[in-house]
């Protein structure tokens, strides 16, 4: 028996649509918010910014990251009656544990890096990690019964709070640079708060039928199913990317006296032009796991797999003419977003964004494939490649850096490699995913449960 595409929200291009333009308004606003932390932190504030993220984003990972992929694979698929629920249980616990390492993290990690102002940094940032637990679960609960709206709105919600906070921060404390950048990481805390109180309202006043009897709810073993392996393939960036981090800034210093400046650069501007597209396209990748997962949950494999090539073939013609304005329009990003880098630093940021123009096809490619995995019920392939790749642009990076007169460039080199490799290791998993349920011609207690969640998910608006 086929079943179809939870209908509960928004149809696949519309909820793409929607969830990528709040992706691709945050971005924006994340980018126009680095113009005036450019001016007021400079390169070297910006180092110190960046340098503290890749601990965030590990724990932020651990603690959220997995979440709003696997609770909306859950739901959608008709087995995962209440999983939001018992996912806040699980999270919040998860959260509140990721803010306390990050704490007791804050002074090691700052002698290890050799920056003494990123221990305030991360102390100031560490409890938004609880809350974008919570966040991430209404995400996914929304996210599973097709309705995009409330990721979007959130996501653009935390990107004005955080710039408006931010940038005023910054500003009056300019004069000390530790406490200017600091600042800016409490605003991310402010934004995550408010963000996650307007979440919360927006669940709690939800309305959509009741189900003619009570359903069971599922077990914290079927989200952890879930959940667990996407947050290990989601770990694998920000583990590289701190790893990278110490590994370029330490090498660079051996042949440049700005190397934080240079790492700043890379990371902090580079990298956030390039991301533009990727953001894009993640609606792409967010809305496929509703429309595949009932299927691949049927047995309808060669119907899923459609499904998700179609999604990938969607976001190449997103990503690709988007890679070509990016290689073109250099230049000129960095004359609007990055107008106060002067000299030799304006014609690195140039030289970088030309490089990675080609891992925003590629990158997006990775996300929205990872994605189509996890619909299909294989997301720890998705998690091997990752963490293949991740080791990958690690060690490419040090042998650029260390045995070349690529400097930072090298880099950006590294993650071209990683991306290209982690694209064609997904595309190889999607294309081997085989029929493994022989469809559900013998439906089991469970099954029949599923199939009675499906038919309510299908009768109910679950909007907000």
């Amino acid at each position: 028996m086929k079943v179809k595409a939870n209908k509960t929200g928004q149809s696949f291009l519309a909820g793409a649509a929607i969830i990528s333009i709040g992706g691709f308004v945050s971005k924006i606003l994340g980018a126009i918010y680095r113009i005036p932390l450019t001016n007021i932190l400079g390169g070297e504030g910006m180092g110190i910014y960046q340098m503290v993220y890749p601990l965030y984003c590990i724990l932020l990972t651990v603690s959220a990251s997995g979440i709003p992929t696997g609770i909306s694979r859950l739901i959608s698929s008709g087995k995962g009656y209440g999983a939001e629920k018992q996912a806040f249980r699980l999270y919040s616990a998860v959260g509140l544990i990721g803010t306390c390492v990050m704490f007791i993290l804050s002074d090691p990690l700052a002698a290890v890096q050799g920056e003494p102002a990123i221990s305030l940094c991360c102390k100031l940032l560490c409890p938004s990690v609880f809350f974008v637990s919570l966040l991430s679960v209404v995400r996914g609960y929304f996210q599973g019964r097709g309705n995009m709206l409330p990721t979007a709105a959130t996501e653009i919600l935390e990107q004005v709070i955080k710039v408006a906070f931010g940038v005023a921060l910054s500003w009056f404390f300019r004069d000390n640079l530790a406490l200017a950048v600091a600042s800016t990481l409490l605003a991310v805390t402010v934004s995550e708060v408010i963000s996650t109180g307007i979440a919360a309202f927006w669940y709690y006043r939800r309305r959509g039928k009741k189900p003619l009897y009570t359903l069971p709810s599922v077990p914290v073993k079927n989200i952890l199913h879930f959940t667990v392996p996407l947050t290990l393939t989601a770990i694998a960036l920000p583990v590289s990317q701190l790893l990278e981090s110490i590994v370029a800034v330490r090498l660079l210093r051996g042949m440049a006296e700005n190397a934080t400046s240079l790492y700043g650069i890379f990371s902090g501007c580079a990298i956030t032009i390039i991301n533009l597209p990727v953001s894009v396209c993640y609606g792409l990748a967010a809305s496929s796991i509703p429309q595949i997962s009932p299927l691949a949950e049927s047995g309808d494999i060669a119907c899923a797999k459609k499904k998700a090539y179609k999604s990938l073939l969607i976001t190449l013609a997103v990503s690709l003419p988007a890679a070509v304005v990016l290689y073109f329009s250099a230049p000129l990003a960095t004359r609007l977003i990055f107008g106060s880098l002067e000299g030799g630093e304006k014609d690195l940021l140039i030289s970088l964004i030309k490089i990675l123009a080609v891992s925003s096809v590629t990158q997006s490619l990775v996300q929205t494939s990872s994605a189509c995995l996890t619909a299909l019920g294989s997301p720890v392939k998705s998690t091997i490649t990752q963490w293949t790749t991740a080791i990958l642009r690690v060690g490419i990076t040090a042998a650029l850096i260390a045995f070349t007169s690529l400097s930072i460039s090298g880099a950006a080199w590294a993650a071209n490699c990683a991306n290209l490799v982690a694209m064609l290791m997904n595309f190889w998993y999607i294309v081997r995913v085989k029929n493994s349920k022989g469809g559900n011609k013998n439906e089991s207690n469970a099954d029949r449960l599923g199939n009675t969640q499906r038919r309510y998910n299908a009768e109910s608006k679950g909007g907000a």
